[in-house]
């Protein structure tokens, strides 16, 4: 058999695809959100289906979204008004996972934070203290507070030995409308370029949020899918943690994109609409 990259690309997908009972087979799934079930305020389609298909198959699920904007009670209440019921437990945020990660670090410490309530109200639940004259880290996330002002200070606090820590390292995500917007990874460059000092991100592709999925799950990395849009978080979070990859291209991703990585999704679905039997 030729290698994928010198054969057509609607024959790699469509050899790609064939697993998809595979795919249903799995007893857990992680899941993506923005680019996977919605856009912005849309339902992406067959969203509810596949939700519900998970439910009455008894599947574990866990939405594991970089966002670290909104806590996971605000993300049961935000699909609720699209139309799907799922309790807060089966969120995980970056925020939750850089809050934990930081709490292993340095128990009881301080903080400088640019980014919305959800990643303010995961650090205070792990005991830390905000701080913007000598803190133990510069926590940036995704947020309208992004300011000059943010930024200048940001500078200042990691020049005089604050740790930088990003939740997550997406440079940009998708709206309605097929409009990109910049996240975690763009508002942190600045930062870094400034400073000279490279940010730890916490969130996909590191697999130390990988693995707190998995714990929320109980599930074996060897019986779970993940399924997202970006090659560059969602799979390649999953090749490095050695789970099943799915990537829709419902999102960011083209397919005609693929190709240029080195690693390769398990499985190509057109959206999550496919999958409910």
């Amino acid at each position: 058999m030729k290698p994928y990259w010198t054969r057509p690309l609607r024959a790699v997908y469509i050899e790609i695809m064939k697993d998809i009972e595979h795919i249903r087979s799995k007893g857990a799934f992680i899941i993506d959100m923005d680019g996977v079930i919605y856009h912005g305020n849309q339902l992406l389609q067959g969203a509810l289906e596949f939700v519900r298909w998970m439910e009455e198959n008894n599947k574990a699920f866990l939405f594991l979204t970089n966002s670290s904007e909104r806590s996971p009670l605000e993300l049961s209440q935000k699909l609720a008004r699209l139309g799907i019921e799922v309790d807060p437990e089966h969120f995980y945020t970056s925020a939750l996972a850089t809050a934990a990660f930081l709490a292993t670090q340095r128990p009881g410490g301080s903080v400088y934070v640019i980014g919305e309530p959800g990643l303010i109200q995961a650090l205070y639940d792990q005991g830390f203290t905000m701080n913007n004259v000598n803190p133990d880290y510069v926590v940036v996330g995704e947020g309208r507070g992004y300011s000059l002002e943010a930024l200048e200070r940001a500078v200042k606090l990691v020049e005089s030995g604050a740790r930088l820590i990003g939740t997550n390292p997406d440079t940009s995500g998708p709206i309605e409308g097929g409009i990109i917007v910049p996240a975690c990874g763009a508002l942190v460059a600045p930062i870094e370029m400034a400073t000279g000092k490279k940010a730890y991100f916490v969130g996909k592709p590191n697999p130390l949020m990988m693995r707190h999925g998995l714990r929320r799950l109980n599930a074996k990395r060897e019986e779970t899918a993940i399924i997202g849009d970006r090659m560059d978080t969602d799979i390649q979070a999953g090749v490095e943690s050695e789970i099943e990859t799915v990537l829709v291209l419902s999102g960011v991703t083209k397919l005609e994109e693929v190709s240029f990585y080195p690693y390769q999704p398990r499985h190509i679905l057109d959206g999550v609409f496919e999958l409910p039997s």
